[in-house]
């Protein structure tokens, strides 16, 4: 037994709680090498004749990512407390696993064991239920319409006559969004991520000149509410994006301690090493990489907090917004977001609160920050797998394997899984154009555990390099829409409102391919239903074993045939199948 390799917390992706009498608990050990787990728990104060009192259930072996093999077990406890540990069992031995240690048989002193002292309801980790079933449509204003010519910036460009650039504008605005929600609802979006929508200089808007104005090429207060209000009678959320690690260049606090140096009232607003303040590539003051017209805010100064808390929560009581996406959101103290949660939550409880945040983010995901976090792991490891073609599907089921076990179920819930945004090449231009490779990376987007988000366009086939490429205004001639591409998403995102595994209901089984880059997939599943995403990520027809006595039905496909324990599917195809247990 490789004892070195076994690990377990009683917190975080561990031991969380599933509700106010049952802990979820997870345990680690070397893949392989482990044949059985069980654990043993129990009330920390129910002792007979001297001895600790205890129970013992089985542990189930729920998945692995290439190196170690991932056990789970729901714990009920009636009296909402517990102590526990592992009886642990390999080909040669058997040891018990306690918080003091390993032992040859269970201690008799509950102080040994694993403790998780109560199990507080108000502790069970609580985002808004509604994000489950949303479908996310992320749009860059300045691009995806201009439905008011008259407020266009100073050398506006006709719409679409020229490709995008880091400094042209087209005059995307609010009243060009609302014209066009019955294309988000036809193809069933139900929530919008706007990319920064307040007074800017450029026009990707993440250089903020002021927090409590709305760009003027956007439009004024009554068209994003008037927006806000007609999304709202579709069914449709609306998020807004804010950049609370830095402000822009002309932000007046920044701009009167460039006039003003060590005189300025706002000079605690930034982390300025030295006066005079001066830019260029190496800036004598703190900034969003080393980007001069970035300045980084001081989140700690009083001040400071006092404005940004204001910003979180006037959009809320102002326009009714739905979600705060919290861009560089890692850059941030958490003493910062601990107090933006209260406020905001205070002003609407059900306000989503997501951050950005490209690596492991347990430290932002503990109930008392954000809500969720953009999965970009996901999306690195579908990429790489469909597009860029440099991991085998074993290697992808592995990886997202890790991801998913690096956090509680019922935070995976509301992860937000993204294929494509401002910041990266499109997805059918990262798939060589190549639509059926560009289905199947729709197709894991809508069937996958979180919340999933289309980036603008990317439905209707639009290509593009790296920014500024991806930010190509939008088509609105539908006889140049790819109308394959954008059923199949329509398709989809009808069948995950149909049917709730889909959303986030019941658990997760990944799929483990039988060759290295053969058929792989997960099983989504409750009680009585199963549904089982399958891809084929190989250029020639591959087979994948069903098991016996089991009614499936399909869902939807691409080209498969079905024969009594086996499933054909063509190269890169899918296969959605259901069966009731």
């Amino acid at each position: 037994m490789e004892k070195a390799a076994i690990f377990h917390r009683p917190s975080d992706n561990f031991a969380y709680l599933l509700d106010d009498h049952t802990l979820q608990i997870r345990l680690k050990t070397k893949k392989s090498n482990i044949q059985a787990a069980s654990l043993i728990m129990g009330d920390p104060y129910i002792w007979e004749n001297g001895e600790w009192q205890y129970s013992e259930i089985p542990m189930n072996l729920v998945g692995n990512d290439g190196l170690f093999d991932y056990w789970e077990v729901d714990a009920y406890t009636e009296t909402s407390r517990i102590r526990y540990g592992f009886r642990l069992t390999s080909l040669t031995e058997e040891s018990i696993y306690t918080e003091k240690g390993f032992y040859d048989i269970p201690p008799t002193d509950s102080d040994y064991y694993f403790c998780f002292p109560y199990l507080h309801k108000n502790e069970l980790f609580n985002a808004p239920s509604w994000v489950k079933d949303t479908v996310w449509y992320q749009i860059f204003p300045e691009r995806f319409a201009n439905g008011n010519p008259s407020i266009n910036p100073e050398n506006a460009k006709a719409w679409g006559s020229e490709p995008p650039a880091v400094n042209n504008f087209f005059g995307g605005d609010f009243e060009g969004i609302t014209e066009h929600l019955d294309h988000l609802t036809d193809i069933g979006v139900n929530g919008i991520y706007l990319t920064p929508v307040f007074k800017a200089y450029s026009n990707h808007k993440y250089d903020t000149i002021d927090y409590m104005e709305l760009d003027p090429q956007f439009g004024d207060a009554d068209s994003l509410k008037k927006l806000i209000t007609e999304c709202h009678q579709r069914g449709i959320k609306v998020m807004l994006d804010a950049v609370f690690n830095h402000s822009g260049y002309y932000f007046p606090p920044f701009q009167d301690v460039l006039e003003k140096g060590e005189n300025s009232s706002f000079k605690d607003w930034f982390h300025i090493h030295s006066f005079p303040v001066q830019g260029g590539s190496n800036p004598n003051y703190e900034a969003f990489g080393f980007v001069d017209s970035m300045p980084k805010l001081n989140t700690s100064n009083p001040e400071v907090k006092k404005y940004l808390l204001e910003v979180g929560t006037y959009w809320i009581r102002e326009f009714d917004i739905d979600g705060w996406r919290l861009d560089v959101a890692n850059e941030v103290d958490h003493p910062f977001w601990r107090e933006f949660r209260t406020v905001v939550k205070d002003a609407k409880p059900d306000i989503y609160i997501l951050g950005e945040i490209w690596h492991d983010s347990m430290p932002w995901l503990r109930g008392d920050q954000f809500d969720a976090v953009m999965n970009y792991p996901f999306k690195t490891n579908v990429l790489n797998l469909l597009a860029k073609k440099t991991i085998s599907s074993k290697q992808f089921v592995e990886n997202m394997s890790k991801v998913y076990y690096s956090y509680p179920k019922n935070i995976f819930d509301f992860t937000f899984n993204l294929v494509g945004s401002h910041d990266t090449a499109r997805i059918l231009t990262e798939c060589e154009d190549d639509v059926k490779r560009t289905k199947q990376v729709f197709t894991i987007l809508l069937t996958f555990l979180g919340t999933p988000c289309i980036y603008y366009g990317d439905e209707i086939g639009l290509t593009g390099e790296l920014d500024p490429g991806c930010r190509k205004c939008m088509d609105w001639n539908t006889e140049n829409h790819h109308d394959e591409l954008k059923n199949h998403i329509r398709t989809l995102i009808t069948l995950r409102k149909k049917e709730k595994l889909l959303a986030n209901e019941g658990s997760v089984k990944f799929l483990f391919p039988t060759e290295e880059n053969g058929i792989f997939g997960y099983q989504k599943y409750s009680d009585n239903k199963s549904i089982i995403v399958l891809l084929n990520p190989s250029s020639l027809k591959q087979s994948f074993s069903l098991e016996e006595n089991l009614d499936y039905s399909v869902l939807y496909s691409s080209e498969t045939e079905m024969e009594s324990l086996q499933i054909n599917i063509g190269a890169n195809g899918f296969c959605i199948l259901s069966y009731t247990h």
